[in-house]
């Protein structure tokens, strides 16, 4: 089996465990209403099972491909809760704190994401 020099895996795992936790904290937010505050926990349990994956399996191409999917669709899907945050910081109001604070967060994590699957295949060079 091949190791994790890059720190692809535990890393993985640990941005999935962290959208998880992040996904759960903005459902308790939202005072359990928006079932959509749940997305970034999905994300999370898919993420750390393609870790899971390439851990047992030794393989790499299966998480960095995997994961370069799941982090380019979380940062497409999450991006207008930075324009919600820039709202917030200058003073404005936007329809839910919650999620725009959660869609940011998300955002940075799928960029941390992203960068783990640079290094993988900057690795592989």
């Amino acid at each position: 089996m091949e190791t994790d020099e890059t720190g692809l895996f535990g890393g993985g795992i640990a941005i999935g465990v962290l959208l998880i936790l992040l996904g759960v904290v903005a459902y308790v937010g939202t005072g359990f209403a928006s079932v959509t505050a749940l997305i970034p926990a999905f994300f999370g349990i898919a993420v750390v099972a393609i870790g899971w994956v390439g851990r047992a399996t030794g393989r790499r191409r299966l998480p960095v491909y995997g994961y370069g999917l799941l982090a380019l669709a979380g940062i497409a899907g999450s991006t207008r809760g930075l324009t919600d945050v820039w709202t917030l910081a200058t003073g404005g109001s936007v329809d839910s704190p919650v999620g725009a604070a959660s869609q940011t967060v998300m955002v940075v994590l799928c960029f941390a994401l992203l960068f783990l699957v640079g290094r993988a295949l900057g690795d592989d060079r």
